[in-house]
């Protein structure tokens, strides 16, 4: 939108080298506009970035560590993790310090989460993405733990979640993974699709509709490149969207909209 009345404001008052300058004025704009305040500021990414896998990484080991006993399960989630990363050996020796840092008990996660919500808090999807992997790696073993949803409850509200707010996501987390997984009962898929979405058989189109757009949007890799996600977890964000997808379009072929 910037770029096209740049494009003619910059025409209007300085002919070809006006509009010219006014489509790249709008280009920028229109990415901040879609990316959020910082968004063309390497610098400020590569902070994010940093910050953010710093976090994840103490958040993983302090998850699983919380029900006192780090499962083959939760190592193996985590070795994935930082292949997918594609990190060097001594990125990985760093990742396995923070890792170990954040499942000693005597450690404070706190400032950890302070330094977290001072560089990415104004960013809300970067705060959800985190959020949602912890869920799935506490799930990663089959169960989840009274200890981790203490934990997760604990991260959850450092990140400004409520406890409405983090047991809602928690509950389409739990059903998008389910519904990824072959459900063969098309009842029970069906159930599953409604709460991976966060909606009801009761409610509207529109706002199905509605909820499967957010949720979309919370996933949209140039969204969450332009706040600061790591690229290499973008296609992790990516297998969630699809799940997101799936169940909507069961949704949507049994209501026929």
């Amino acid at each position: 939108m910037f770029k096209i009345i740049g494009i003619i404001v910059g025409y209007l008052l300085l002919g070809f080298w006006g509009a010219l300058l006014g489509f790249f004025m709008g280009a920028f704009f229109d990415r901040v506009r879609m990316y959020g305040s910082g968004a063309m500021n390497p610098l400020q990414n590569a902070l994010r970035q940093a910050v953010f896998l710093e976090t994840i990484f103490i958040s993983m080991g302090r998850l699983a560590k919380a029900d006192g006993v780090v499962s083959q399960a939760e190592i193996e989630h985590v070795e994935q993790f930082m292949q997918k990363l594609n990190m060097t050996p001594d990125h990985r020796l760093q990742a396995i310090a923070l890792f170990k840092r954040g499942a000693d008990p005597a450690f404070d996660i706190e400032p950890t989460y302070k330094k977290f919500m001072s560089v990415c808090g104004h960013t809300k999807n970067l705060k959800q993405v985190l959020l949602v992997y912890l869920i799935v790696m506490a799930l990663v073993d089959g169960h989840f733990h009274p200890a981790e949803e203490a934990v997760l409850t604990d991260i959850a509200g450092h990140l400004g979640f409520d406890q409405a707010a983090f047991k809602h996501m928690v509950e389409m987390v739990l059903n998008q993974s389910h519904f990824g997984g072959g459900q063969v009962n098309p009842v029970e898929a069906l159930e599953d699709a409604y709460k991976a979405l966060g909606v009801s058989k009761d409610s509207t189109d529109a706002e199905v509709k509605r909820a499967y757009r957010k949720l979309m949007s919370q996933y949209h890799p140039d969204k969450l490149m332009g706040q600061g996600l790591p690229e290499d977890m973008i296609a992790m964000a990516t297998e969630q969207a699809k799940e997101i997808q799936l169940a909507y379009d069961l949704i949507k072929k049994t209501r026929n909209i």
